[in-house]
């Protein structure tokens, strides 16, 4: 029997680009991912099409797969000789029982590799603004487990060591335990005015903190609620934060962006408004359905005195085409077009000159390339279809579970074809009911989306003044300024 193999992979705190290059190889690779709930489910956005995508984290008080069945799962997997990807939030060694995993596999005879990731509690402080070591303020670290598996759920430590032994105390999901925590460290020697933060989803946009010292801080996060995921961080280095705060600066910090995509890749934009600080969830995600294709109209190309590209998947599907049929691509007489910037650009790079326009006569020597939806739009003219863009329904409970932990306060439309997607994609009509609406604030990126908006009656709350990630970027700071 060929078996396969399991990658062991710590997914990083919360923000994808913390993931090591060696982690996002494994999951660019992967048959199967078996994820947790603290993993960001965006990095599954890298999964090969095809890959088998399984849900088994844990909420508090509620069990999705316990950890006998997740070791049973990855054994299976694997003698099916799948590779196999198990991402773990954070660090798989620190608190992700790795190590009872790797037995599974190794009683199993599988192999495995254990890939590392960045800790959150090290990335959550770091992102508020502490390092969790520093020359004036403390050298030494400790991380720890803020339950364990008794009754009560209360960790069993030498508390007297850590207060006072350590310097810079992280505890893991420590909120649920707080007062036990505060009381202990106080009793054993800490300083009631040792000041101390809690960091609820650290590294993503949604990352929220709350201050206090050990005297006060429960009182503190009873009061508003505070909740886990968090990290709780004890010692003096929590004062730096005043100083080099540098995250929640960002001007996007705190946004949760629906951002609606017509295609089949991530778009630039999405990075953009990240790097603005904004947690961005993009959908639906699409996948391509096959669909016959008119080789004909590719054996005469020379025949049409113009061609409009309506994407930048058309550029590349209409190109794959022709290596496929070994045409010569100086067949090509015809005037160049795209329907955007972008589809412009992609066919630049191809070494082909083009313009953007939507505003060509349609007759018998237009050809207009994309996918099945140009077919309603463009009646007069030739038609080379190259696929179906059809929503891809394995992602859509992954969306269903970022929308419970993100709840969106933005929806951006960035063309009237995505409006148009919204309003009428039954599946994503049925994710997003009218009511929806009622509670965010939906910007477009043009004129044209802003109408499009209007005809299904709604009315933007910002339009960008061009069709630009920059004036996009500026009309949702608008926003924000004016509340």
């Amino acid at each position: 029997m060929n078996k396969g193999k399991v990658f062991l992979v710590g997914a990083g705190p919360g923000d994808i680009g913390l993931i090591t290059v060696k982690g996002l190889e494994a999951i660019k690779q992967a048959e199967v991912i078996l994820y947790d709930r603290l993993a960001n489910p965006k990095l599954l956005d890298f999964a090969p099409f095809g890959c088998e995508l399984i849900y088994c984290g844990k909420l508090p008080d509620r069990h999705t797969l316990r950890q006998d069945g997740i070791n049973s799962l990855l054994v299976d997997k694997a003698l099916e000789g799948k590779r196999v990807v198990r991402l773990k939030g954070g660090d798989p060694g620190v608190f992700g029982r790795v190590g009872e995993e790797a037995e599974a596999l190794a009683a199993a005879g599988i192999q495995y590799e254990m890939i590392p990731g960045i800790s959150s509690g090290i990335a959550a402080p770091l992102y508020a603004g502490i390092p969790v070591t520093h020359r004036q303020f403390g050298e030494t670290f400790a991380v720890v487990t803020a339950h364990d598996q008794s009754k009560e759920g209360k960790p069993v430590l030498d508390w007297k060591a850590l207060a006072s032994g350590i310097d810079t105390i992280a505890f893991y999901m420590g909120v649920k335990n707080l007062p036990y925590i505060c009381q202990s460290l106080m009793e054993n020697g800490k300083s009631p005015d040792t000041p101390v933060i809690l960091i609820q989803w650290g590294t993503f946009s949604r990352q929220k903190t709350l201050e206090g010292t050990l005297s006060t801080i429960a009182e503190r996060a009873s009061a508003v609620q505070f909740s886990n995921p968090a990290i709780t961080l004890v010692g003096d280095i929590v004062s730096l934060r005043e100083k080099i705060s540098w995250f929640e600066k960002k001007p996007l910090v705190g946004r949760q962006i629906l951002l609606a995509r017509t295609g089949i890749h991530s778009s630039g934009l999405s990075q953009s408004l990240t790097e603005q600080g904004a947690d961005v969830i993009e959908f639906p995600k699409w996948k391509n359905a096959e669909v016959p294709v008119n080789y004909d109209v590719l054996h005469h190309l020379s025949f049409y005195e113009e061609i409009l590209f309506t994407s930048v998947e058309s550029v590349e599907e209409f190109f794959q085409l022709l290596m496929k049929e070994q045409i010569d691509i100086r067949s090509l007489s015809a005037e160049l077009y795209g329907l955007s910037k972008k589809t412009v650009n992609a066919l630049k790079e191809r070494g082909l000159l083009a313009d953007v326009t939507d505003h060509l006569f349609q007759n018998e020597t237009l050809l207009v390339v994309g996918d099945s939806r140009i077919a309603h739009k463009y009646r007069n003219c030739n038609l080379l279809i190259t696929s179906e863009k059809v929503v891809d329904e394995t992602y859509l409970p992954i969306l269903k579970r970022i929308l419970t932990d993100a709840k969106p306060d933005s929806i951006i439309f960035p063309s009237a074809q995505s409006v148009k997607m919204f309003f009428e994609e039954e599946l994503v009509v049925d994710l997003f009911p009218e009511e929806f609406l009622q509670g965010v604030k939906v910007i477009c990126m043009g004129e044209r989306s802003t109408m499009a908006a209007q005809f299904y009656g709604v009315d933007p709350a910002a339009t960008a003044e061009a069709p630009t990630r920059e004036a996009l970027i500026e009309a949702i700071k608008k926003i924000e300024q004016h509340g």
